[in-house]
């Protein structure tokens, strides 16, 4: 497999939208009928990615495919893969369970659609041109049978909601750019002006506005299969009763990490995020896009 072959891009489109209040994958922010995930189609397809996987539920799927395919016929090649909650072993199915199992488990339902590099994104974040051609030059320079993969960072003050917690992956980085270490936080808010993030023991406590996060905009090789399979079927081990469990993306790179085999290059990003935990942070993002078009870094109407 070539290393200048397009990378694909992955995106997660699964979730349930809880906090949001609905389905935000397909939810619209403009005039013009655009999702969030439109904004990042089409920076992808400008940074030359060639394919696109949607991550989706299968209860939404004609809804979301007459969103999507009409927009990209002929632009980017197309797959589907669902992420379900009969997507496991039976004996660790659980009738009474709602929610899919989270980011990771989300990731290992692509690995038979995907033989070239990719990146992974959440569907209700706004990433940046920046973000999409610095990861593209990434995936394209990468050999295909390496475990060299790569991440892009924000700054956390860049990332918050101020209308609720937030989750976020807290990034340690070395001096030479390499990922060390990700630890997924459940729980960031403002309180009283001040950003707090919640510790093992459900404490909450300060947390530097600078620190390193990832957005889940990862980059990685097909080899990250390797990883993740037996991780997840130990993690189901440990939590088949525990109805809100969720195997998420950084426990995989962590696991990479740890193996020693694999290194992840982060990019940083020094772009404003913006994306839709809830329903409050509709009217921000709106504002945000329009501004972007009226400043003509995307034409009024995205496809044509």
């Amino acid at each position: 497999m070539s290393k200048h072959n397009k990378p694909t891009l992955v995106i997660l489109a699964a979730g349930m939208g809880s906090r949001y209040g609905g389905l935000k994958q397909m939810d619209t922010f403009t005039p013009e009928g655009d999702t969030i995930i439109d904004f990042s189609l089409y920076d992808a397809i400008q940074a030359g990615f060639g394919k696109v996987v949607f991550i989706i539920r299968k209860s939404f799927q004609a809804e979301f495919k007459a969103i999507f395919n009409e927009k990209l016929a002929g632009k980017v090649e197309i797959e589907y893969v669902f992420q379900e909650l009969e997507n496991v072993p039976e004996k660790y199915r659980n009738s009474e369970r709602i929610k899919p199992w989270g980011t990771g488990h989300a990731l290992l339902m692509t690995k038979d659609v995907i033989k070239e590099n990719f990146a992974i994104i959440n569907a209700d974040d706004f990433y940046s041109r920046q973000a999409f051609d610095a990861i593209a030059e990434q995936l394209r320079n990468t050999d295909t049978n390496s475990y060299d993969f790569s991440m892009v960072a924000y700054s956390l003050k860049n990332t918050v909601s101020d209308n609720g917690y937030v989750s976020r992956g807290e990034c340690t980085v070395n001096k030479d750019g390499f990922l060390t270490d990700v630890t997924e936080r459940v729980r960031i808010e403002k309180i009283d002006g001040t950003l707090k993030s919640e510790d093992d023991n459900g404490k909450m406590i300060p947390i530097d506005t600078n620190t390193t996060v990832s957005m889940n905009f990862w980059g990685f090789t097909p080899k990250c299969f390797e990883f993740g399979d037996e991780l997840f079927l130990d993690f189901l081990e440990k939590n088949t009763q525990n109805l809100k469990a969720e195997f998420y993306l950084p426990t995989i790179v962590n696991k990479m990490l740890a193996s020693e085999k694999a290194s992840v290059k982060v990019l940083e990003s020094d772009s404003i995020w913006f994306g839709v935990t809830y329903s409050e942070d509709k009217e921000k993002a709106q504002k945000e896009i329009n501004k972007l078009k009226e400043n003509g870094v995307y034409p009024t109407k995205l496809w044509n």
